[in-house]
């Protein structure tokens, strides 16, 4: 018997730029194959800061996708670029719940889905979940994925209390909460010891082996080039800031160890272009580092696949997340070079790949020893690529099969919360 879920997901096509819609698009086009239809409940593209029609035919033809109602607050109800900050608790589109709710007990009272899931990074999609999940009494799955709070996230004392009492109604109420880092599973069960151990489930991220298998990939010209490293997505000024880098890249070219004849590194999406610009300047290194544009995402994906090498950039305050991005990196069999605090779980990741070319991010001094032995691997053609063993594990497919087994637990389990 085909069994439904109702999916509660800010980011699905045709949103652009975020990662976690990778996960909830292929989560649902992937389902039907554990006898679960999907049924998305999104947000209106209105709201979206940036759309891409790319993956739009990505989404599987047994989804039922319905877009509620929602603004942005900070762009559709801003005056003089001035908006009301009640308007945007717990975030900028809270409005969402306004239209999502109803349009959910719609979809409840057509499809009788056995499960609700909601995913974050918005909170208001737990908010909606939260709302559903009290009105119709569905069991309710939470996908956290990263954690809601930390001591000083987000940085507004004001929003950080508000995403706290989503957080904290939605782990009480939820049947299961899902996350992507064993780190953080372990924090939340240590910050809510009342809920059963049952409740936490680690469901990593990964890559979609489907979408890899149509990428395009450019004509490689055999003329000399420089070695080209790539890192692809959203720099964090504070969770991955890449000024120890700089300064290593810097003093690499001062000794002349490298120049843009042979290296070239680009920043692909990575937001926040002007601010690094001007540190690049200050550095010297603008002919080396370049900040690029957004691109599709199977542009992207082919972009991978063609670097010599493959950056990522973790701080040691994030050691409890995993970027996304890691693990199509792993499966576009490319050198990594991690710049990741070593007791973290990116570094754990790229260890079980067998890369070891990884240095803290905020470390110059063992930047630039490690890029050195980077450059050098990768000019020998001695550059480690991940593990086939870990390059399958990877796969989301092994994740949707994770998140079906969740969902039959949801339902075949009686548990007792607290509430």
């Amino acid at each position: 018997m085909v069994k439904r879920v109702l999916m509660i997901a800010y980011h699905f096509p045709p949103a652009s730029g975020s990662s976690g819609m990778q996960r909830t698009l292929s989560f649902s086009r992937d389902l039907p194959e554990h006898d679960w239809q999907p049924i998305i409940l999104s947000i209106y593209p209105r709201a979206y800061e940036r759309r891409c029609d790319d993956q739009l035919a990505d989404i599987g033809s047994e989804t039922i996708v319905y877009r509620a109602f929602g603004l942005d607050t900070a762009r559709h109800l801003a005056l003089g670029g001035r908006y009301s900050r009640f308007l945007a608790l717990p975030d900028r589109w809270v409005s969402w719940w306004l239209g999502a709710v109803p349009a959910g007990l719609r979809l409840i009272r057509r499809y009788r889905p056995q499960v609700l899931w909601s995913t974050y990074p918005i909170a208001t999609a737990h908010l909606i979940g939260l709302t559903l999940h009290r009105l119709s009494g569905i069991p309710w799955i939470a996908d956290f994925r990263d954690s809601m709070t930390e001591d000083n996230y987000p940085s507004n004392p004001r929003v950080r209390r508000a995403y706290r009492a989503v957080e904290a109604a939605t782990v009480h109420r939820c049947t299961r909460a899902i996350f992507t880092a064993p780190g953080a599973v372990r924090m939340y069960a240590e910050r809510y010891p009342e809920r059963s151990d049952k409740t936490w489930v680690l469901i990593e991220n990964g890559y979609e082996d489907s979408i890899f298998d149509t990428v395009s990939l450019p004509s490689l010209r055999d003329s000399p080039r420089p070695f080209r490293l790539v890192h692809s997505g959203v720099v964090y000024p504070n969770e991955r800031d890449p000024r120890a880098f700089f300064e290593a890249l810097a003093s690499l070219k001062r000794s002349g160890q490298i120049t843009a004849q042979s290296l070239q590194v680009v920043f692909r999406a990575s937001g926040s272009e002007d601010y690094f610009r001007q540190l690049l300047r200050e550095w010297g290194i603008d002919d080396i580092v370049h900040f690029e544009p957004h691109i599709p995402y199977r542009g992207a994906l082919a972009e991978m696949l063609t670097a010599d090498g493959l950056l990522i950039l973790q701080a040691s305050n994030c050691n409890h997340q995993i970027p996304a991005k890691l693990y199509e990196y792993l499966r576009a069999r490319r050198p990594i070079l991690g710049l990741t605090d070593s007791e973290g779980d990116t570094a754990r990741v790229l260890r079980q790949a067998g890369i070891e070319t990884v240095a803290p991010l905020d470390s110059a001094a063992a930047i630039t020893a490690t890029l050195q032995d980077f450059l050098k691997q990768l000019q020998d053609g001695t550059a480690p690529v991940a593990s086939e063993a870990e390059i399958a594990r990877s796969s989301r497919r092994s994740r949707v099969a994770s998140l079906a087994e969740c969902l039959e637990e949801t339902i075949a389990t009686d548990l007792n919360f607290e509430r």
